[in-house]
C-alpha cells in the first residue's frame, strides 16, 4: 500500500489537478478570515470548508490516472487497492491543508480568553472530521460510481452543502461546537464525542462501497 500511495501521491502532483482546490480553499480563507477575528470562529470556519476541498480533491485522485495505466495498476495490485490508495491520497492531501490552515489561524485569531493548546486540539478535530466527512462525499460522488464529470461535480456539491446543513452530519456539529463556543465564551471548546466516530465510520463505508464498485468493474 506504500507504493500505491507514493504513485497516487507522484500522480496528484503531475497532473496539477490540486492546483485549483487549492486556489479556492485559499480565497475561501482569505475571504473569511481576518487578522484579530476570534480564533474558535475562525477555526470552525476554515474546518467547514475542508467538506468540498476533501470532495473534490478525492475525485481529482481517482481520475487522475489514465484508463489504461490504471488497468495496468490494477492487474498488477488489485482494483481495490488502488482504488483505495486514490481515496487515502486525497484525504491526506485535505487533512495536510487543514493542519496549514489551522496553524495560520492560530497564528493571526485572538484567542478570546481560550487556551491555544486546547483551541489548537479543538481544531485538528474538527479538521479530521470535516476532511473525513469530505472524503465521504467525494467516494461516492467519484468513479466508478458516479463516472459522469458532470454528474460527480454536481453531486459533490450538494453533497457538501448537505454535511453543512443536515443535523446528524458530523462535521456540521464540529463546526458548530466551535462557533458555539466562540460565542458563548467558554472556557474549554468541547466537540461532540461522536462527531469524530461518525465521520470515520461515514468515510469507511463510503471507501468500502467505492472499492467494492472498483473490485466488481475491474
Amino acid at each position: 500500500m506504500t507504493a500505491l500511495l507514493r504513485y497516487q501521491g507522484a500522480l496528484l502532483l503531475r497532473s496539477q489537478g490540486w492546483l485549483a482546490p487549492f486556489a479556492v480553499y485559499a480565497v475561501f480563507m482569505g475571504v473569511g478570515i481576518r487578522p484579530g477575528d476570534r480564533t474558535l470562529d475562525s477555526l470552525g470556519y476554515a474546518a467547514a470548508g475542508l467538506v468540498p476541498l476533501t470532495a473534490w480533491l478525492v475525485r481529482v485522485c481517482a481520475t487522475a490516472e489514465p484508463p489504461a495505466a490504471r488497468a495496468v495498476t490494477a492487474a498488477a495490485a488489485g482494483p481495490a487497492r488502488v482504488h483505495a490508495a486514490a481515496l487515502l491520497t486525497g484525504l491526506g492531501a485535505a487533512l495536510l491543508t487543514g493542519l496549514l490552515a489551522t496553524a495560520y489561524t492560530l497564528l493571526v485569531g485572538d484567542p478570546a480568553g481560550h487556551a491555544p493548546a486546547r483551541a489548537a486540539l479543538s481544531g485538528a478535530v474538527a479538521v479530521a472530521v470535516c476532511a473525513l466527512t469530505g472524503a465521504a462525499v467525494g467516494a461516492v460522488c467519484g468513479p466508478p460510481l458516479v463516472p459522469g464529470r458532470g454528474l460527480g461535480v454536481l453531486g459533490a456539491g450538494l453533497g457538501s452543502l448537505l454535511a453543512w446543513v443536515l443535523p446528524v452530519s458530523p462535521a456540521r456539529a464540529a463546526v458548530s461546537a466551535l462557533i458555539g463556543a466562540a460565542r458563548a465564551g467558554a472556557p474549554e471548546p468541547a466537540l461532540p464525542p461522536g462527531a469524530s466516530a461518525g465521520a470515520l465510520l461515514l468515510a469507511a463505508a463510503a471507501g468500502a462501497v467505492a472499492c467494492t464498485a472498483a473490485a466488481r468493474r475491474g
